[in-house]
């Protein structure tokens, strides 16, 4: 989910400069797309394979909705490539195609109202649940309650108390982390001053002009910080810790917060599956940030020599806006699942997720319509380094029935380490849940403004499948979902490796974290495809 991205980050920033522990990550560069053998980092071999394996061949474009917080449509790097609905005349507030949205140029906006306001914060799903609840079982003995009752008022004192513990440790994080910064600008302030510069990048800090010993010590000591994690310069840690100083602030004051509703906006009756009839065209909205980046790792423009490339180089991107700071609801991920379906997408990314699903079944069933109609949907495992064979979250790998979602494929996070450092230390891992793992730390992608940043994730991962799928079935059309999951997974380089357990010092074996014990490589799954496609001609001839 989008208001998740930054805390991993934010948390592992804040024990590198408390601890000075190091980790390496690509600075400004996209590695993910570096190829292992020749540089020694488990990238997908982007450019080797459209170099060696698609030079001769002609591909045809490919339909990608991204259900996201928005996408910036005026992206330098974004715009070329995004879905333009063909039956809908632009702003003539007029539903031209008949589809049931008007003016739904690039996508659809499931999180904004008919007059054009829009959600930007939304609660937990469980501080709704409780604040359901609460005028049922607010005050009550649960030994007084009839027992279908008591079951529901367990679900009440589970709820609350979650969400009262939530909101207590977010707010003193919040405080944490606020008194650092106010430490980190004091720091970072002085150091400027005694060096007498107006920013601290990494030359700056790794060759100090002054013969101060004590200050050569401070700019080596911020040196390892701002190195060690990437950043090019204190600047650039500074906008990160803003905005998970944001993020903290968020989820405090609105994710686990009873008395916030934000729903009024849109409008909609929100427990009514059967109302539909809500949103606006505005498929940026009021915080691009997340979904932008999604987009760019996916499809950003390959041809126009700014800022990066994306994976896949014959994408139409359908901007679908379902996921706001907070978690999602099932009725708008349902309903935007069967836009992108009805509207011609072939491939859906889903980098979001939640704990509890309330209206699980709508989701389900919207998955099922995706599958009728042979619509690969690619979802991110989360980032709570949690083991999801034993943990809930949603949508899930499984139906309600719990039989297996054929049409999905679910991603977990490795960084550019090639060592016991390999799986991003956020990322959600099982045996049985996870499919595969992909790049998702430190990926540099777009940000709203046609500006450029890095940030880290399994939303990053996915879209790094996401975009490995468009390709395959770009230059091979003919691949049903079913194929694309097969070779994808079926390609994917097996780690046989010991590596470090999300948030733990632990090792263990990386087969042991996914279904394949495999990293994604697209030059193996475009080789894969060709093999295939080379054996089923020379059988029918």
């Amino acid at each position: 989910m989008a208001f998740k991205t930054f805390v991993c980050r934010l948390v592992s920033l804040y024990t590198i400069l408390l601890s000075g522990s190091a980790f390496s990550q690509a600075q400004s560069t996209q590695w993910f797309h570096l190829d292992s053998k020749a540089d020694s980092v488990w990238g997908i071999s982007t450019d080797r394979t459209y170099r060696e394996l698609l030079n001769n061949r002609k591909p045809t474009p490919v339909v990608v909705a991204v259900i996201d917080g928005g996408i910036d449509s005026t992206h330098e790097d974004l715009k070329r490539v995004l879905w333009t609905n063909p039956k809908e005349i632009p702003g003539n507030g007029i539903d031209d195609d008949k589809n049931g949205y008007v003016d739904d140029v690039h996508g659809w906006n499931f999180i904004g109202g008919k007059d054009g306001r829009n959600v930007r914060y939304e609660t937990a799903e469980v501080t709704r649940q409780y604040a359901r609840l609460r005028p049922l079982y607010e005050g009550k003995n649960r030994s007084s309650l009839k027992p279908a009752q008591q079951k529901e008022y367990d679900l009440y004192v589970k709820y609350k108390t979650e969400m009262e513990q939530k909101r207590s440790e977010y707010q003193e994080q919040y405080k944490s982390i606020s008194s650092f910064n106010d430490n980190f600008q004091a720091i970072t302030g002085a150091l400027k001053q005694a060096l007498n510069v107006s920013k601290l990048d990494t030359n700056v800090l790794k060759n100090p002009q002054t013969d101060n010993d004590f200050v050569k010590k401070g700019a080596a000591a911020l040196y390892e910080v701002v190195a060690a994690q990437g950043y090019g310069s204190t600047d650039d840690v500074q906008t990160e810790l803003t905005r998970g100083l944001d993020d903290l602030k968020a989820k405090a004051e609105y994710a686990y917060n009873p008395e916030y509703e934000s729903r009024s906006i849109v409008g909609d009756k929100p427990d009514d599956l059967t109302d539909t009839d809500y949103g606006n065209p505005d498929i940026t909205g009021p915080d691009a940030l997340h979904g932008t980046h999604v987009a760019g790792i996916i499809a950003a423009d390959r041809t126009n020599n700014l800022g990066v490339q994306g994976v896949a180089d014959q994408v139409r991107v359908m901007a679908i806006r379902a996921v706001p700071d907070g978690d999602e609801r099932d009725k708008d991920v349902a309903n935007a699942i069967r836009y992108a379906v009805n509207n011609g997408a072939q491939i859906i990314n889903m980098s979001f997720g939640k704990d509890v699903s309330p209206q699980r079944k709508a989701v389900d069933d919207a998955m099922r319509y995706a599958l009728s109609k042979g619509v690969l949907l690619i979802h991110a495992a989360g980032n709570d380094n949690k083991l999801l064979d034993t943990t809930a979250s949603f949508p899930s790998d499984r139906f309600m029935d719990g039989s297996a979602i054929p049409n999905l494929i679910t991603v977990g996070a490795i960084t550019s380490k090639n060592d016991e450092h390999l799986v991003a230390p956020f990322s959600n891992y099982g045996r049985k849940t996870v499919d595969v793992f992909a790049p998702g730390m430190a990926i540099y992608s777009t940000t709203p403004g046609s500006k450029y940043d890095n940030l880290s994730g399994t939303s990053m991962a996915a879209p790094v499948v996401t975009g490995i799928a468009a390709v395959l079935k770009s230059y091979f059309p003919k691949l049903t979902y079913s194929d694309l999951k097969r070779i994808i997974e079926k390609s994917a380089v097996v780690q046989k490796r010991q590596v470090l357990r999300p948030e733990s010092n632990d090792l263990v074996n990386f087969t042991d974290l996914s279904k394949t014990g495999a990293v994604v490589n697209l030059y193996e799954a475009v080789k894969l495809a060709q093999a295939e496609e080379a054996a089923a001609s020379a059988k029918k001839g």
